[in-house]
């Protein structure tokens, strides 16, 4: 059995609209003694991701105005209780308030979703690429609720150079039953593991998995293989 090894970059400051992350993100690891090694994996939060990218948009708090951007951000609001909506948004999420984040954003404004965070991934990856000649893979991260179940947890919302769903279908389990249906969703559960060495007041968007296995990188997206399309929908 392989052992992982999990790490927030530290010293990482205020994220604002056109920020390099990858310098940033290289310098911080650096100052901390740190580089990256083949086979890395790096989380990016998509909170500094949006702010990168200018998706910070005016807000005044109140509630005409944040149904407004609920609105505007989701393609279907599919369930109603008091200020909360639970929302599809364009990227096919199932999430409250089409994932818009009232929280560590400046005074009078709002954060929305990064508008692909599939190709905000791929691009980072290049460009840690390009920068070091190393080749990682990249998560682009945000906290869910979960159907049925309190409390949140960080999942996937963007993905590059890790295939995002394990398929076990096919193989046997430790007593030899086939298994049928088995197919992880290897990028969640990643992500759910870096959520507790990121800080949610501390500063630090990015951390660095390393240690997974080396069968686990490749190609796909959560676009494409994680978001579960309408016809293995039960329950909208």
């Amino acid at each position: 059995m392989s052992s992982l090894h999990l790490f927030p970059i530290l010293g990482v400051g205020e994220i604002v609209a056109g920020d390099d992350l990858v310098d940033i993100c290289l310098r911080a690891l650096a100052a901390q003694g740190e580089q990256l090694a083949v086979n890395d994996l790096v989380v990016v939060t998509s909170k500094v991701v949006s702010k990168s990218e200018g998706r910070v948009v005016p807000c005044d708090g109140s509630p005409a105005e944040r149904e407004a951007l609920v609105q505007a951000e989701s393609t279907r609001v599919l369930r109603r209780r008091g200020p909360l909506r639970i929302t599809q948004t364009r990227h096919g999420f199932v999430n409250a308030n089409a994932g818009i984040d009232f929280s560590n954003a400046p005074e009078g404004t709002a954060v929305l979703l990064p508008v692909d965070p599939d190709r905000s991934a791929r691009r980072f990856r290049a460009d840690v690429r390009r920068r070091t000649g190393i080749e990682i893979a990249v998560i682009i991260t945000d906290t869910f609720g979960r159907t049925w179940r309190n409390g949140v947890t960080d999942v996937a919302i963007g993905s590059a150079g890790i295939q995002p769903i394990l398929d076990l279908r096919g193989t046997t389990d430790a007593n030899g039953r086939v298994l049928d249906v088995t197919e992880v969703a290897i990028v969640d559960e990643i992500a759910g593991a870096a959520n507790l060495v990121l800080a949610k007041d501390g500063n630090t968007p990015f951390a660095v998995v390393r240690g997974l296995s080396p069968t686990y990188f490749g190609d796909g997206s959560v676009g494409d293989d994680i978001v579960r399309p309408p016809s293995g929908d039960m329950f909208r």
